[in-house]
């Protein structure tokens, strides 16, 4: 182990990069802890990383709705992410392309990478100059791995906490997994950044419907508790973006739930609470919905602008005495 920190050390102290070591690409040092998980109901799949490394996300984590997840890390070949997916969309099980990918690389004493596939199918690999504390574990419809730990109580705390959180959403899981990791010890050197992203079961051609969450964190004091606060901002906007589908509906019961729900998660949310009154409007509770605005455009003037501009475009089915009155 003495050694490996040592060869890290002088790596950065001469201003050498990774491409000095045979195998290794220039610029790809990403020691961090990660999960790459399934959930069986739902048959999303997820990828959640953590490293004291700027912007880990970028690097570390790959999805492809209805294919699988891979996350690549220790001295990075981000070509596991991409070609990994590929394989796995072919038919080849996560530990096939996992294995394929691996007898290939030169670099290979230095990767650590993990795949899973559509059918549950994990497999890890962890090469033998990664930095201690350094191993991966698999489990049912999972898979956790870590180098450049503090102990070696990261990973089993990582796998321990996915199991007994098995009655969350798979995102909120993989998030209490990574809290378990941080706990236990987690990346010697500290704290940095994170990342979430989540796909789904079913393949697509459409680029823009491949990740359902798509969270990082790329430099931050405390990045997996942002990462959580992040994840309730996503679910909150998901309510947001049901109660926009059903207000285009003319389905105001309906917006007016979901909208409240998200208001119920962040009550200061301007945002939030604008579209709530505007739902109220539209369903004739318009001396509830009065208050509501009054409180926005007290905060801000712009909304009150747009209130104005809503009407048009059939957003707010009002009268032009009933706006009168909501923006007076």
């Amino acid at each position: 182990m003495k050694k490996l920190l040592l060869l890290t050390c002088l790596l950065f102290s001469a201003g050498l990069s990774s491409q000095n070591i045979k195998g290794l690409s220039k610029d790809a040092f990403a020691h961090t802890y990660s999960i790459v998980a399934r959930d069986t109901i739902t048959g999303e799949m997820a990828v959640g990383v953590q490293s004291h490394w700027f912007s880990v996300g970028s690097i570390v984590s790959w999805g492809k709705a209805g294919v699988g997840v891979v996350a690549t890390q220790s001295f990075v070949n981000p070509a596991y992410g991409p070609e990994g997916l590929e394989l796995m969309a072919n038919g080849i099980s996560a530990e096939q392309a996992l294995t394929r990918l691996v007898e290939k690389d030169e670099g290979r004493a230095y990767r650590q990478v993990a795949f899973l596939d559509a059918n549950g199918n994990v497999s890890g690999f962890t090469g033998e100059k990664c930095v201690e504390a350094a191993e991966d574990l698999q489990g049912k419809n999972f898979s956790v791995q870590a180098n450049m730990m503090l102990n070696d109580e990261v990973i089993p705390a990582m796998a321990e906490a996915f199991v007994r959180y098995s009655d969350y959403p798979l995102p909120e899981r993989v998030v209490e997994a990574l809290k378990a990791a941080q706990e236990a010890g987690g990346d010697i050197r500290g704290k940095q950044s994170a990342a979430l992203i989540v796909v789904g079961p079913e393949r697509t051609d459409k680029s823009w419907e491949e990740k359902k969450i798509d969270l990082r964190v790329d430099d931050h004091k405390t990045p997996i508790r942002e990462l959580e606060r992040l994840l309730k901002v996503h679910r909150a906007y998901e309510h947001m973006n049901k109660g926009d589908l059903a207000v285009e509906e003319g389905n105001m019961q309906k917006a007016l739930k979901e909208y409240g729900a998200a208001e119920k998660m962040f009550p200061e949310n301007l945002e939030m609470k604008y579209w709530k009154a505007v739902a109220l409007a539209n369903s004739g509770r318009l001396e509830e919905a009065k208050p509501i605005f009054k409180k926005v455009f007290s905060e801000d003037e712009n909304w009150r602008e747009m209130t104005t501009r809503l009407p048009a475009s059939g957003i707010l089915t009002v009268s032009d005495e009933e706006l009168q009155a909501i923006i007076e």
